[in-house]
């Protein structure tokens, strides 16, 4: 099998093998849970519970009206305690339904519903009630993403396998243990969009799973096959998927539809599974829990809302004496948090606990024109320009140079001799360009 790739990137050690041999584990007891009430990426939406109330696992205890919303459920039977801003993953105040998981577990799930029989609207309909979003990046609605216009045919879905993340091994483990439940996902957006060709995205450090995706993809009826992909980050970013299977490039300020594409995690696929098969919102999410100062690094299965610190110790065990920094999700793209009392939510990862030599700071020096960021690029935009505009404040130069393009992957920083701090500028930078944006198209409607 050939193996692709894209142009650009960088090779951060990986140290994916301190939990990639372990099996996932299922917590589902906890003494309460701290579920942020928007996780998505759109609308906000509102509890419809109030505290006192009791609440089944699976029940709908947030929602809105409006396209790009996604409900909210419980990930545990008990009583609503308490409905308040509590800090998240973003290191922002956000409002959180608090639950007390009760001794008895009940459910409340979706009816059964078979989707190579139902319409492709109830078929969206049910995606949306369950809850999916994309648990690969900022949590985009499923049922959006899965209903592009009708100018726009859609003749790939790609699974989003590549797992790039140093650490991160959920994914492996996913593909590993439940392989069918990812292709029968995979089977069922093909349908949704009308995709006649599903191709899994699969970095080659994990080659072994190749011949069990492949078991799984001859037991579906859907055209699903599996390319491997260099090992480099960041593969997993969908427009460097595109690129390296399809050979497609996503025109700037675009999407993947606009090149005939649908991306999607294997995480994602998953649930997409299980909202039809069983009819099971999303109340768990998997994560990895690992770092240097982990001692017993796993894969898990959690309920949404639990607090990081509830992991310790009846589930994992770690050195408080080596912590120096907590990060949720991937080092690469992961925000650090301040403490564990942060709740995992539907997209987190991984939750990485590191030590002194892989939580390194280093002062700022100044550019010194290498263009290793320009090189590593993997959008091909010029970071050291970037930076120049922004440091200037200079947001039509900036945005006029691509900074709406920049995935903020990281790998400018990461290879940036001189430690400049870059994503990190183009993170806030990128926020004051729309913040410009916005005003200036409110001031033109006026």
């Amino acid at each position: 099998m050939s193996i692709k790739t894209f142009k650009g990137g960088a090779h951060p050690p990986e140290r994916k093998e301190r939990s990639a041999s372990s099996a996932i584990e299922v917590l589902d007891r906890v003494t309460q849970v701290v579920i942020p009430v928007n996780q998505h990426f759109g609308a906000p939406i509102q509890p419809l519970v109030k505290v006192g109330d009791q609440v089944k696992r699976g029940q709908k205890i947030a929602d809105a009206a409006g396209r790009m919303t996604v409900p909210l459920h419980a990930s545990v039977t008990g009583t609503v305690k308490k409905i308040e801003p509590r800090m998240q993953a973003n290191n922002l105040d956000g409002l959180c339904i608090i639950i007390e998981q009760a001794p008895v577990d009940e459910t409340e799930f979706l009816p059964i519903l078979d989707p190579f029989a139902c319409t492709k609207e109830e078929a969206l309909a049910r995606i949306r009630e369950a809850g999916i979003i994309g648990v690969g990046g900022a949590g985009f609605p499923a049922h959006v993403k899965f209903a592009p216009p009708p100018n726009k045919p859609i003749e790939y879905v790609i699974a989003n396998a590549a797992e790039c993340e140093p650490f991160l091994t959920i994914d492996e483990r996913v593909m590993e243990e439940t392989p069918a439940d990812i292709i029968d996902g995979m089977a069922i957006v093909m349908r949704i969009v009308g995709a006649k060709k599903g191709i899994v995205g699969l970095e080659d450090n994990k080659e072994h799973l190749v011949p069990i995706l492949e078991k799984a993809i001859a037991a579906s009826v859907a055209d699903i096959s599996v390319q491997l992909l260099a090992t480099k980050y960041p593969q997993g970013g969908e427009k460097m998927l595109i690129t390296a299977i399809t050979g497609r490039e996503v025109p700037s300020g675009g999407l993947p539809m606009d090149v005939a594409c649908v991306v999607s995690n294997v995480g994602t696929l998953r649930a997409v599974s299980e909202a039809f098969r069983k009819g099971k919102p999303v109340i768990d999410t998997g994560l990895t829990v690992s770092g240097g100062a982990c001692e017993t690094p796993k894969n898990l299965f959690v309920p949404v809302g639990m607090l990081a610190q509830d992991l310790f110790p009846a589930a994992v065990r770690y050195d408080e004496s080596k912590l120096r920094r907590v990060v949720m999700g991937g080092p690469m793209m992961g925000p650090a948090v301040p403490s564990l009392q942060v709740p995992i939510q539907k997209n987190t990862s991984g939750l990485l606990l590191m030590d002194a030599s892989e939580a390194k700071t280093y002062a700022e020096g100044p550019c010194i024109r290498c263009g290793r960021c320009m090189r590593a690029c993997s959008c091909r935009l010029s970071p050291a320009l970037l930076n120049v505009a922004f440091k200037a404040s200079d947001l039509d130069q900036a945005e006029a140079i691509g900074a709406l393009d920049c995935i903020e992957c990281g790998t400018c920083s990461f290879v940036c001799p001189s430690h400049i701090q870059l994503v990190q500028r183009f993170r806030v930078g990128k926020q004051l360009v729309r913040a410009k944006k916005q005003k200036e198209a409110q001031r033109a409607v006026k």
